[in-house]
């Protein structure tokens, strides 16, 4: 029992007492994107970039 209430002690620092760590928690479980859609998206920005720079070119 009294090994409980050392633990206890160790986490509830300034972190844990200004609510950081709930909040960090609460985020993490609803903000969740896959890794392939951001390859996916950055992969296709690339894709538009590239494109538009030689539309402008020909433009010129």
């Amino acid at each position: 029992m009294a090994r409980k209430g050392k633990k206890r002690r160790a986490e509830s620092g300034l972190v844990s007492a200004l609510g950081l760590m709930r909040f960090y928690e609460e985020v993490e479980e609803k903000v969740q994107v896959p890794a392939w859609s951001v390859v996916a998206a950055a992969f296709a920005l690339s894709v538009i970039a590239a494109v538009l720079d030689m539309v402008l070119k020909a433009i010129r």
